[in-house]
């Protein structure tokens, strides 16, 4: 009796450890998957963004920075990296605080998303560069969507005015940059195709059909060239201007010509779905359908879909991780949830990257400078801006938050 009433208190104090251990664990996954609330995750946003207006004050008060307007990441001291109005990310800080404006309706963001927006209005007129989109559609676009100005309205039409100067009938595309002409002679990236929707926007904007034309031209002949049998996406086309015939594909900020670059693959993604959303041509969301599946099935894709810096990075599971390329993603996902028959699958990931990038991307509070989201990777080969944070994941993190609610709310994503 005695060896059985010993067994018993074993077994139950067993059995007791393993109770606790297992409300224990559950506890810990529950924690881990706890939904920080949108209320949460808005205060959060504009807390950080003002940090950073203070930061930027800091920074500008050094006379040597008086070009500089927006912020783009933190440098290798960890300090508040900013940018004159050519850089293609200038666009994206007046474009996060346009969309503070729009979940908050507070009047301090729709002040200082006009500020700072209005700092890089000189870029309209910059034909050095395909970036249009990013700059101005980024900031004007969200101002004239959510204010209506006709100023707006002016700057989006003499933007793409300047873009479309950048086409060429010959490749049927717009070229893409204007540096290393001893490589490329005339690059077409596929980060191109985010800029397309300043032009379809300028034919809304104008009734001239140039604008939608050169757009569709665009996107058809990335379509035919930028992409492999499995819808993956090479980073840099290169176009023979006599011929129109493509020279060579490869990377720039990709692991290797072969490899699949995670942000790349989710400018395709986004940029297929605008691009049905603006014509509802069948091709287009099949082509994004395709993209999304490429990402979504990936073996090398993480458990939480936060893709590292390149789909065939060679350390993985040590590789940098690109919260920019999951922001991306999770923002067309919900658009293309939509459209596509395969919406509720769609709804369900984009749902699933955002929630991870809020419960384990955000960053401290009054940490980073004020950014939003950490671990994003701008050019790993280049080892710049490898495991920081950027402004344009911040940019399409809102972006997506935006669109989750509309949704909800059953109205159109866009």
């Amino acid at each position: 009796m005695p060896h059985k009433k010993m067994q018993y208190k074993t077994l139950h104090k067993q059995f007791a450890t393993i109770l606790f251990l297992s409300v224990f664990f559950a506890g810990f996954l529950f924690s881990c998957n706890t939904v920080i609330t949108d209320k949460k995750i808005i205060s959060h946003s504009e807390n950080q963004v003002s940090v950073m207006l203070e930061e930027i004050s800091l920074v500008k008060k050094n006379d040597n920075v008086k070009n500089l307007v927006s912020p783009r990441t933190l440098d290798s001291n960890g300090n508040l990296a900013l940018v004159p109005t050519k850089d293609w990310t200038s666009g994206f800080f007046p474009g996060v605080m346009w969309y503070l404006y729009e979940l908050t309706g507070k009047e301090m963001w729709h002040e200082k998303a006009r500020e700072y927006t209005k700092l890089i209005e000189i870029e309209k007129f910059n034909g050095g560069t395909h970036d249009m989109g990013f700059k101005i559609y980024c900031s004007f676009g969200n101002s004239y969507r959510l204010t209506g100005e006709t100023a707006c309205r002016t700057v989006i039409i003499e933007a793409a005015t300047k873009l479309s100067e950048r086409y060429n009938p010959v490749t049927g595309c717009i070229r893409s940059w204007d540096h290393n002409t001893d490589k490329w002679g005339f690059p077409v990236i596929i980060d191109n195709l985010m800029n397309l929707e300043l032009l379809f926007a300028a034919t809304r904007l104008t009734g001239d059909p140039a604008f939608r034309q050169i757009a569709i031209s665009h996107a058809d002949k990335t379509m035919k060239n930028h992409f492999r049998e499995d819808f993956s996406t090479f980073h840099v086309v290169d176009y023979d201007t006599v011929t129109g015939e493509v020279v060579k594909k490869n990377t720039h900020q990709g692991l290797n010509d072969n490899s699949t670059w995670s942000r790349g693959q989710a400018w395709a993604l986004y940029g297929y779905t605008l691009c049905y959303r603006e014509t509802t041509d069948k091709k287009y969301l099949r082509q994004a359908e395709n993209i999304a599946a490429f990402i979504l099935n990936h073996p090398n894709l993480p458990a939480d879909l936060v893709p590292y810096w390149d789909f065939d990075a060679p350390n993985i599971p040590e590789e940098p991780r690109d919260a920019s390329a999951a922001s991306i993603i999770a923002s067309a996902l919900y658009e293309l949830s939509t459209y596509s028959q395969n919406g509720d699958l769609f709804k369900d990931k984009a749902e699933t990257i955002f929630r991870n990038l809020a419960n384990r991307y955000l960053s401290e509070k009054n940490g980073a400078k004020g950014f939003i989201l950490m671990h994003s990777t701008g050019s790993a080969p280049s080892n710049k801006e490898v495991d920081v944070p950027l402004i344009y994941s911040d940019y399409y993190f809102l972006e997506a938050l935006i669109r989750a609610n509309r949704l909800k709310e059953g109205k159109p994503v866009v």
